[in-house]
């Protein structure tokens, strides 16, 4: 759990809780439909929601864009809402946390949810997983889904997402430009309105001392073919 004495020490870790990713921005990054992504705030039928309910045009922090990416992931890999919510809620019990598929590093066989048995009890569980929709029983996997091998872990924490994938240098840190997506500590943002602004890539890439590949990188991130030119080159 971030504890409020480490926010002190650390004056960015506030930033994990403020509002500031809109619903639809957050199910893009997560590959998810915005209407899926609040499905899972709401209730569902006579049991809670799968992730904490929230009101309905409200932006999400740091901690719930990565809860909405962990869920993603589990959905993909075809796991059902109940197993989710039941892992969730044992989680979050277990480890006292608000947001426990934030701040612990969670694998999958794609039937079940587990966590690392070392958060539980130390070294002497190192390599075992305990599985939580079974509260407890031991497993033994050695598969990591795709999805959650894109996250940073800093105590425990999944302080960097590598949100267009592991391999992608762009990605999301709550310590960098308030959590924009970012490429070499720039906001992709910025390689995008340059190429609006019809800036060859090879300059754009000079005068922020990144790779071409980066630009290209980051302009794929915003959804820009670069075989096509901007409208504006048109004109």
């Amino acid at each position: 759990m971030v504890a409020a004495a480490q926010q002190r020490a650390e004056p960015w870790r506030a930033r994990l809780f403020v509002p500031n990713y809109p619903m639809g921005e957050a199910a893009k990054y997560a590959g998810m439909s915005a209407a899926a992504v609040r499905s899972w705030h709401a209730p569902a039928g006579n049991k809670a929601p799968t992730l904490p309910a929230r009101e309905s045009r409200s932006e999400l922090s740091y901690l719930q864009l990565i809860e909405i990416a962990v869920v993603a992931s589990f959905r993909k890999s075809g796991i059902s809402l109940p197993m989710i919510r039941q892992a969730r809620a044992f989680a979050a019990e277990k480890f006292k946390t608000d947001h426990p598929f934030a701040e612990y590093r969670f694998k999958t066989d794609g039937r079940t949810l587990m966590a690392d048995l070392d958060q539980l009890v130390g070294d002497d569980g190192k390599d075992k997983l305990v599985n939580v929709n079974k509260k407890g029983q031991l497993e033994w996997d050695a598969i990591l889904g795709a999805r959650l091998r894109e996250f940073e872990y800093e105590d425990d924490l999944a302080i960097r997402w590598h949100v267009a994938g592991e391999n992608s240098p762009v990605f999301i840190d709550p310590r960098i430009s308030f959590g924009a997506p970012v490429i070499r500590g720039k906001p992709t943002w910025l390689f995008r309105d340059r190429w609006v602004a019809q800036e060859p890539i090879a300059t754009t890439a000079r005068d922020f001392g990144v790779k071409v590949s980066d630009v290209e990188a980051a302009l794929k991130f915003e959804g820009i073919d670069i075989s096509a030119p901007p409208e504006s080159w048109l004109n």
